[in-house]
């Protein structure tokens, strides 16, 4: 039986981008402004490209010392209370993450939820 591979940046960023867009309420996650420029741009290789999948999700730090921070920017749909969709989605990648990163402490992680506009 071989080990299991270790989750790379890319693979955790789009399984977080997941986790969001299956929360009720969540009609699609927006990426930021660098995303939306890289977009524009052919990839070159060699560069972490953000891919469409997790284009709203944000992943920094986590090196050492430094805590995870997890930013998802999203939509959210008119007919659901926008604090109850954000702080769902905040719940679920907290969730994800501590199945994904048993070895990570939660007090160690900063997930961001931000509700960019509604639908």
């Amino acid at each position: 039986m071989t080990a299991p591979q270790p989750l790379t940046r890319n693979a955790l960023a789009e399984d977080i981008a997941r986790t969001a867009r299956d929360v009720p309420g969540v009609a699609f996650l927006r990426p930021g402004l660098a995303g939306l420029l890289r977009a524009g741009r052919p990839a070159t290789s060699g560069a972490a490209a953000v891919t469409s999948s997790s284009a709203g999700v944000r992943l920094r730090g986590g090196a050492g010392t430094s805590p995870l921070e997890v930013e998802v920017r999203l939509v959210a749909m008119r007919s659901r209370r926008t604090v109850e969709v954000a702080r769902a989605t905040r719940s679920a990648v907290e969730a994800r993450l501590a199945a994904l990163l048993p070895e990570q402490s939660l007090e160690a992680t900063r997930v961001s939820v931000t509700v960019t506009g509604l639908v």
